[in-house]
């Protein structure tokens, strides 16, 4: 074989790929945006039929012996067209496990579900989407079955998003966090909740949705290579480099909700924007991992935008989409109001402290849905005794409970942990970040968001899936994943808050 022809048809045959998978997840995004309920029907077979064509295409069997043979080579590829062979065989050895009926099946159901949890969210009934949920689980148990593991099936489905880690990885890591951070949470509640009297609101929406467009603009977002919707469910999607979109939602008693969301989801759009060139098209044009990918938001939306830097520079710019109500209010009272620290129920509204909770909870019945030691038909119940145990809070009704996220009804098993394992690098990203890059937190306070997103853009954002997401850690920060960098910054953030002496 050509080496060089052989990289020209791979090329060539993943960019088929990639195109509908593109056109797939541009579907999902008209599915949560702008599609008219009485399409979810016609959408679930659309989404079907190109799923299983995406299969199709991608578990060919001369893709896989071009990719043997290119593999068999590496020796002779550069290190580019090597880490593109690898990465794309891994994914295919897996695909190829996966019938294609089965991912046929899978799709159609996301699908249904989806539709399905939007009405029984609004009407706040588990009962409505119980026989969706059981489906998905049964089909989430068979995929681990196809794809195989050693010790738990959760950890085949923990694959698909955090490559490399395990199931009992983050038992450890997560058993520590709820230890440290319920004993911070306590010591917050001893000692009592600042009064925020201006905040009540009622605050226009419009002028929510301008001002988060104003930030995302000044973070470095760029609009001729995206946009911002409405959703229910605030999340980004990007369909090329040239074209990564977020959503985000506007209450108008949550003065900062829309644009934290926007933050977030923005810092997501940024990792998408700033791939490499020559990865469009490609299975390396992604996140190493969607725990680096959480990181991203989870830095730009915690480490910057709740930060005392940030409201110095932003409050002046904020007062004049909200004219006459924000006249009196200072940096440090909007710093203590973005970090009010108490447990909620809500995980897209908690806070830094309780945050990591909410996706413990999250990560604790998933594993047991899909070990089979938790029925689907019990997690309301399983639900609420959680949130009674690790937030000490009661329940009042399912919209508030199991049904407030949608990654279940996605059939996103595995998806929840990476949310807390993307804190944890966050932390040890911006360390690093502010040891490299001088000035960091007065270019903040200028609202000159340049130095960070080309730090990131270098250390991060270009490399896209060439390393595993450790290796990209270590490689950026000097030293693996530790849950210390994370602790440290809470006990530092909130024990000046809160005047807690830590």
């Amino acid at each position: 074989m050509n080496i060089n022809a052989g990289l020209q048809d791979l090329r060539h045959r993943l960019g088929e790929v990639s195109d509908i998978h593109n056109a797939i997840a541009l579907l999902q995004w008209d599915q949560e945006t702008y599609m008219p309920p009485k399409g979810a029907e016609a959408r679930s077979w659309q989404l079907a039929t190109l799923s299983a064509l995406e299969h199709r295409l991608f578990t060919a069997e001369r893709l896989g012996e071009l990719l043997r043979e290119l593999h068999e080579r590496a020796d002779a590829l550069d290190a580019a067209d090597a880490v593109l062979v690898e990465v794309a065989l891994y994914d295919y050895d897996r695909a190829l496990k996966l019938p294609e009926d089965f991912v046929h099946t899978f799709a159609a159901e996301q699908s249904k579900a989806l539709a399905v949890w939007v009405d029984a969210r609004q009407a706040s009934d588990f009962g409505m989407f119980r026989p969706n949920l059981e489906r998905l689980v049964a089909l989430a148990r068979q995929r681990a079955e196809y794809l195989g593991y050693v010790d738990s099936p959760y950890d085949a489905l923990l694959a698909d998003y955090e490559r490399g880690m395990t199931s009992a990885e983050v038992k450890r890591l997560f058993t520590e966090l709820a230890a440290r951070q319920s004993n911070l949470v306590e010591r917050i509640a001893a000692a009592g909740q600042p009064e925020l009297p201006w905040l009540t609101g009622p605050w226009d929406e419009s002028a929510q949705w301008a001002f988060s467009l104003r930030v995302l603009k000044d973070m470095g977002y760029d609009f001729e290579a995206g946009r911002q919707d409405s959703s229910v469910h605030p999340f980004s999607v990007h369909f090329d480099t040239l074209d990564a979109r977020v959503t985000t939602r506007a209450a108008k008693d949550a003065l900062f909700s829309c644009l934290m969301s926007s933050i977030h989801e923005g810092g997501h759009a940024l990792y998408m924007q700033g791939h490499a060139e020559r990865d469009r098209r490609t299975l390396l044009c992604d996140a190493p991992s969607l725990a680096m990918h959480e990181s991203q938001s989870r830095m730009w939306e915690n480490v910057i935008g709740r930060s005392l830097p940030f409201w110095r520079h932003y409050l002046p710019v904020m007062r004049d989409f909200f004219p006459g109500q924000l006249d009196t209010v200072t940096p440090e009272e909007v710093y203590a109001a973005v970090n009010l620290a108490k447990p909620s129920l809500i995980r897209v509204d908690a806070d830094e402290c309780t945050y990591n909770l909410h996706i413990i909870i999250r990560f604790e019945l998933e594993v047991a849905l899909i070990e089979g030691s938790l029925d689907p038909s019990s997690v309301p119940e399983a639900w609420n005794s959680k949130v009674r145990e690790y937030l000490g809070l009661e329940v009042p009704d399912d919209a508030r409970g199991c049904l407030q996220d949608i990654h279940w009804a996605h059939g996103a098993f595995g998806y929840f942990p990476t949310y807390a394992l993307g804190n944890l690098y966050a932390a040890q990203l911006f360390n690093a970040m502010l040891e490299q890059v001088p000035g960091l937190w007065e270019s903040v306070e200028q609202g000159d968001f340049r130095p960070m997103l080309a730090w990131l853009r270098t250390n991060v954002h270009v490399h896209g899936r060439r390393k595993l997401a450790r290796e990209l850690l270590r490689d950026a920060t000097g030293a693996d994943l530790s849950p210390e960098p994370y602790i440290a910054y809470l006990n530092h953030k909130f024990g000046a808050l809160y005047s807690l002496g830590i």
